[in-house]
């Protein structure tokens, strides 16, 4: 295991010998299958053109090829996809899969436990734990078939909206390596626009997988609270795909939301067709909100890209309105001294040495707790409630609610947050976390380029419980947006 501690070695993998079917003919042709969504890979398995072999050998030879510069994959295992590739390979053969990613390679989060493998927590400040179990998602994804091919990336303790990490490698945004990839679901959006894998999945508490995979111009799905089974469940917190299609992100739900006991705060099972068609725009009442009370303005390219989609869906005839500001900063700041606390609480222990290894920002924004009155951290806590219903209520009147995910194009990728500032740590997230808090779905999907070439995102949010309304929404956005540009290559 000694091996898979090594984080700031670049990750070499070894195909020699390996058999990886009649279509691998050159390098070129491995980067190019790497690029295939999971909905292509599955009907190439089914007729035999290719095999799981074929695309997870592809996959291996894409991380080789990029992340000595993304730097998004953590605890990589070859062999280990290659053994479960060679497993899917024969089901196909024989007729007998397991599920719609049979065979299809995919990551996880290095805070999402895979048995076996060390889940350091995105810190150089506590000794990695060995993953006793597979978490509920890696459970499900391992049961259906699908490659693990290993983890991604995360900043410390899973609480920046960044690639900046004590422990892991500096992640960074394929179409900018000066550019951050977001976070904190930062290796696994990276991963997304890089091609290592089709689906990555990753973790949202406050916008977790929707803010990097807007700046990595990828579609994530944070679902409505509970539909994905998650280990230990917490409030507001989401396990999601990313992927460079709304398909893939709905394949995937497939899998993720099938039911794990484990999680006792999670939604009964329902039985949901995730072809996600797109949706007839025709009549939809949309509301659009540039404001939503709390957080940084939008940057004017934000502004001109997401009023552009807005129109895009007047023109397919639904009904635009604007929705005003609904959330307080007396919530966000509430929510920040709970939040604070509690990681407060949960490093309490930590010896002097070890809290001096904790990232800089993440320490001096968790010692901004040290001295808060118990008071003033209930009423922080009372906010998630207060920003639950204050979003339930402002956003029912619509079917769906459009936003930018970002008030920024982008940021450098050594900064932890937009600011770089832990007294506004999520002076960024005010699109994002009211719907972690008020439990409804909300999907991150591209909708143009800055001037500079950067990706920016649109979330599209639904009401509670209606995930596959809001994929069948995006679908429908991926019918009528500008075409899409290709995805950043190595070197280009």
């Amino acid at each position: 295991m000694a091996n898979l501690l090594t984080t700031q070695q670049p990750f070499r993998t070894r195909l020699a010998g390996q058999t990886t079917g009649p279509l691998i003919a050159s390098f070129g042709r491995m980067t190019d299958i790497a690029d295939l969504p999971a909905a292509t890979l599955t009907r190439a398995f089914r007729d035999g053109s290719l095999s799981p072999v074929d695309a997870t050998a592809a996959a291996l030879a894409r991380v080789e090829a990029w992340d000595d510069q993304l730097c998004a994959t953590w605890a990589m295992d070859a062999e280990g996809a290659l053994a479960a590739a060679r497993a899917s390979e024969a089901r196909w053969r024989d007729g007998a899969t397991l599920g719609p990613l049979d065979g299809v390679p995919v990551t996880v989060k290095e805070n999402i436990a895979t048995k076996g493998v060390p889940m350091p927590a995105g810190t150089a400040a506590i000794e990695p734990q060995i993953a006793a179990a597979d978490a509920p998602v890696a459970a499900r994804l391992r049961e259906g078939g699908a490659v693990i091919l290993g983890k991604t990336t995360m900043p410390d303790f899973g609480m920046l909206s960044s690639g900046l990490s004590s422990f892991h490698r500096l992640a960074r945004n394929p179409w900018n390596l000066a550019c951050n990839p977001g976070g904190s679901s930062a290796g696994a959006a990276a991963a997304t626009a890089a091609g290592y894998a089709p689906i990555n999945i990753g973790t949202d508490i406050g916008g977790s997988v929707r803010l990097p995979a807007a700046l990595c111009g990828a579609v994530a799905l944070k679902p409505s609270f509970g539909r994905v089974p998650v280990y230990p469940p917490f409030l507001g917190r989401a396990a999601g795909p990313i992927a460079r299609t709304v398909a893939d992100v709905a394949l995937a739900m497939a899998v993720l939301s099938l039911p794990d006991a484990r999680d006792y705060m999670s939604l009964p099972p329902a039985e949901i067709d995730w072809t996600a068609e797109p949706l007839p725009l025709s009549g939809l009442r949309i509301g659009l909100c540039m404001d939503t009370g709390i957080g940084d303005a939008p940057e004017p390219e934000v502004v001109e890209t997401i009023t552009a989609a807005a129109r895009l869906f007047e023109r397919e005839g639904a009904i635009v309105e604007p929705l005003g500001p609904y959330l307080t900063p007396a919530m966000l700041d509430g929510l920040d001294n709970f939040w604070r606390t509690r990681f407060a609480a949960d490093t309490e222990w930590f010896s002097p040495e070890q809290h001096a290894r904790v990232l800089p920002y993440i320490r001096a924004w968790i010692d901004g707790a040290r001295d808060l009155p118990g008071l003033e951290v209930y009423r922080g806590f009372a906010q998630i409630g207060a920003m639950s219903e204050a979003t339930q209520v402002a956003t029912a009147p619509f079917d769906f609610v459009l936003s930018p995910v970002w008030p920024v194009v982008s940021f450098p990728a050594e900064f932890a947050s937009p600011l770089n500032d832990p007294a506004r740590p999520f002076a960024h997230i005010g699109y994002c976390v009211g719907f972690n808090m008020s439990e409804q779905p909300a999907l991150s999907i591209n909708c143009g380029y800055s001037a500079a070439g950067m990706p920016i995102g649109l979330q599209i949010a639904g009401r509670r419980f209606d995930d596959l309304g809001v994929l069948r929404v995006g679908a429908a956005f991926e019918t009528i947006r500008a075409p899409q540009r290709p995805w950043p290559r190595l070197g280009a």
